[in-house]
């Protein structure tokens, strides 16, 4: 009896003992997963595959592949190796989300004209739709991204992605969106807005090569906090669903004819410059300028969006280790990876 008793007290010293640890993991588990979280969301061009290799992808949690175009037909098509370089960001970073972009900024009039035609046409539209869905499942891809713009954003944007949406849904993948700093376009319905899962808003280009005699700084700091307020205070999307854009490029406004520079090119330039946003009539971002945004985006939007990574300079002038540094400073989790 004796012998009894003391075996059921060692058990219950054990079974206390295990409660008072199980509960402590667990507490450390339930808090890594509140651990507040971001996005950082780079454009890679189709013109900078081969760059890849010197990207550190560890540091993104989504990679956008700019651009894919449809034929008159509704048929993608995209200038590059996508499955070669899903297949190596995979390897590199396995949690990252690759989606497709489509559209771009600046299209020709043929590539406009088959848009208008797809999406403004009902009829149109599945077929599009389908060759999309065929798209990203071929290329193992995690998503579609939408980059119709201005002119291009025609009567039957809203009704494009609201129906890609509901395809989408079905294969549990992603849809966003590039949007304008500070305009929506008439064309987006609420429901069409709603329909993404983030938008990218894109804080830069408010002066470039369309205006030459408005030299100056098209991405400051000023012109991020109007763009983000917006959207979230004038547009009423939440906060999280908000990606604040970034360059890492300039615009040279040295002569008549404006032309862009990469970060990487002005560094390269002189390592000084790393630390400016201006140099002569050279205007771009540097790393004080970013590592502000980046402590402006964790306290009102869900993440950073890079245009376009590949502009990057991959050394220690890195602005992309600058955000990454930032957030992890700020103890926020991005990927989890690359000591963050």
């Amino acid at each position: 009896m004796i012998k009894n008793n003391a075996l059921l007290g060692i058990l219950f010293f054990l079974s206390s003992l295990f409660s008072v640890y199980g509960c402590s993991n667990q507490k450390e588990t339930d808090s890594d997963h509140s651990k507040k979280t971001a996005r950082v969301v780079g454009y890679l061009s189709s013109d900078n595959f081969d760059k890849i290799s010197m990207i550190q992808f560890c540091k993104l949690t989504h990679l956008n592949l700019a651009f894919a175009n449809p034929d008159k037909n509704g048929n993608l098509n995209f200038n590059g190796d996508i499955d070669a370089l899903v297949t190596y960001v995979k390897s590199v970073n396995p949690k990252i989300k690759i989606s497709i972009s489509l559209a771009g900024g600046v299209l020709s009039e043929e590539i406009a004209s088959n848009w208008k035609f797809l999406i403004d046409n009902p009829e149109n539209r599945p077929n599009l739709i389908q060759n999309i869905i065929n798209f990203i499942t071929l290329h193992k891809l995690d998503g579609v991204d939408v980059d119709l713009e201005w002119d291009a954003v025609t009567t039957g944007y809203s009704g494009f992605v609201i129906e890609l949406k509901k395809e989408l849904i079905l294969k549990n993948k992603l849809l966003t969106a590039a949007l304008p700093n500070n305009s929506r376009f008439e064309n987006i319905s609420n429901e069409a807005l709603n329909a993404f899962d983030f938008l990218n808003i894109m804080s830069y280009d408010s002066t470039g090569p369309w205006t030459p005699n408005n030299p100056g700084q098209h991405s400051s700091f000023e012109n991020a906090k109007t763009g983000i307020e917006f959207w979230n205070k004038q547009q009423h999307i939440s906060s999280d669903k908000l990606t604040l854009g970034v360059p890492f490029y300039g615009y040279n406004f040295t002569y008549p004819e404006v032309t862009s520079a990469t970060y990487a090119q002005i560094v390269a330039t002189n390592v000084e410059f790393a630390d400016q946003d201006e140099v002569g009539k050279i205007y771009y971002n540097g790393r004080p300028t970013i590592d502000q945004k980046v402590e402006f985006a964790s306290e009102n939007t869900g993440g950073i969006m890079i245009w376009e990574i590949a502009q990057d300079s991959f050394d220690q002038y890195s602005l992309l280790n600058v955000i990454h540094k930032k957030y992890t400073a700020l103890k926020i989790k991005t990927t989890g990876m690359c000591n963050n």
